[in-house]
């Protein structure tokens, strides 16, 4: 996997090695062989030198060579028909507890008709109880309900007993417990006293695809791990917020219930059976700016009531986080005539600037990232979201439709949101082998992760797919 690989002193000397045997070719392709032969017999020690030197370097570039992260499977959460949150069910819950001004609720009528989801996306289970406070109790059950059923699916469907996992990590953008929640799986599924268990909370909507690129990089690096379970949970109960702060109010509207778990491997021997191959995997991170770190951040309001505040310039943030993030992508993932072009744009831009001409006329070049990836998992963070990141990046209605799709029909679910739109891939059986399929999530901090991954197989419409009975009904014509 390009991007995990580390340049340590081990491979330094593998490529002084290759280097050396690279250049005796090339002297026995410009030197007369039986002349060559006659010298190197006349210098013994140098050659076998030369060739224990060699093997030993094939032998360490074996025995540390990166591995191939494989995807087994993976499987989302979908809550039952009890705990659907329309709009009339919303609205409802509101009036009930009768926390809210009546200005605070337009607010949220208007945020949630301009959302873009849907009427069948999911709530906490505090909403739907008569005690309609939330509570660790609301919390702790729903982050439980969510990834126990996914983990017992994906255990299933990837053929492996809880014996088998030599690594847990969970992620919970906005959820943290004690005992951990990586105890509570090893609890409830009964793992080898051995497992290593890692958590990763607090890192919102990016969490999913960081837990991710964590289990990747132990089996990239590992020799002794095989597989890694990764768990991908939220619990908005306790994130609810009941004040009357517009900046809070938002995440009330388009934050919604969903959980997801996969399986990670670096077993050749299981390629077969595998759905992707992990390419290449990026994180950055841009919390030394002051706006990019408040710009959703976890406070109390005037009253003490306790939310999460999505600031004004959210979106302007994402945008700048995003455009470092793909100048880092970008030379790993374009094809060489795209980077040509690019190079050549700033090229272009420099000289305007050298000859003091203005660059404000010229439209700044934004690679095509269609002509390196088939499919793409874009961020459904909201409709304000993934309408200005298909303007920044310039992609076609067909490009986001997943993204666009799964926010209306499952809202945003935060960590676990990339593993929906996948599975709206394989429900649509949009997948061929060979694919390159690109997961972008943004995150508190604010973060920015990518995966990239390529199709080892055909997509295959699953009992468990949470689509499975609502496929027909999409696209949408409008949205």
């Amino acid at each position: 996997m390009e991007s995990l690989r580390v340049l340590t002193p081990i491979r330094l000397l593998q490529g002084a090695f290759f280097a050396l045997l690279a250049l005796t070719f090339a002297v026995h392709a410009l030197v007369d062989s039986g002349l060559l032969l006659q010298r190197l017999s006349q210098h013994k020690v140098p050659l076998l030198g030369l060739l224990w030197c060699t093997v030993c370097g094939i032998v360490a570039y074996i025995l540390t060579r990166a591995r191939p992260v494989l995807l087994l499977d993976y499987a989302c959460h979908k809550p039952s028909s009890e705990h659907r949150l329309s709009f009339e069910a919303c609205e409802y819950f509101i009036r009930r507890i009768n926390r809210y001004s009546m200005t605070s609720e337009n607010f949220m009528r208007g945020i949630y008709h301009k959302s873009g989801l849907g009427d069948e996306t999911y709530g906490p289970p505090f909403v739907f109880n008569e005690d309609n406070d939330a509570k660790l109790a609301s919390a702790v059950e729903e982050a439980q309900e969510g990834a126990f059923s996914c983990v017992e699916t994906v255990l299933f469907k990837s053929n492996l007993s809880p014996d088998q996992i030599d690594v847990v990590v969970v992620s919970c953008g906005m959820f943290t417990h004690s005992p951990s929640l990586s105890a509570m799986l090893v609890n409830r599924f009964g793992f080898n006293p051995n497992v290593k268990t890692y958590n990763l909370s607090g890192m919102g909507c990016s969490s999913g695809a960081a837990a991710v690129d964590l289990g990747a990089r132990i089996l990239s690096a590992s020799r002794e791990v095989r597989n890694v379970l990764v768990a991908v949970t939220e619990s908005i109960s306790l994130n609810w917020y009941f004040g009357d702060e517009r900046s809070m109010l938002v995440t009330n509207c388009i934050f919604r219930v969903g959980s997801a778990a996969a399986v990670l491997t670096n077993d050749p021997a299981r390629r077969c059976q595998a759905k992707m191959e992990l390419m290449h995997s990026l994180r950055s991170h841009n919390g030394a700016d002051d706006a990019s770190y408040r710009a959703a951040y976890l406070e109390e309001d005037h009253n003490d009531n306790l939310g999460v505040s999505l600031k004004k310039d959210l979106i302007r943030v994402a945008g700048v986080g995003l455009r470092e993030h793909i100048r880092q992508l970008a030379p790993r993932v374009l094809p060489l005539s795209e980077i040509v072009y690019g190079a050549y744009a700033a090229a272009a831009a420099w000289a305007r600037t050298k000859m003091g001409l203005s660059n404000a006329d010229a439209k700044p070049h934004v690679p095509d990232f269609t002509k390196a990836f088939e499919h793409i998992c874009l961020h459904t963070g909201g409709k304000a979201v993934v309408e200005s990141v298909q303007k920044l990046m310039r992609l076609p209605d067909e490009t986001t439709e997943p993204a666009r799709m799964t926010l209306h029909r499952f809202g945003n679910t935060s960590s676990s949101l990339i593993f929906y739109e996948m599975a709206y891939f394989d429900a649509k059986g949009k997948f061929q082998e060979g694919d390159r399929v690109w997961m972008i999530a943004f995150g508190t901090g604010f973060k920015v992760c990518s995966l990239v991954w390529k199709s080892l197989k055909p997509s295959v419409m699953t009992k468990d797919n949470p689509w499975k009975d609502c496929i027909h009904r999409y696209p949408l014509k409008a949205w």
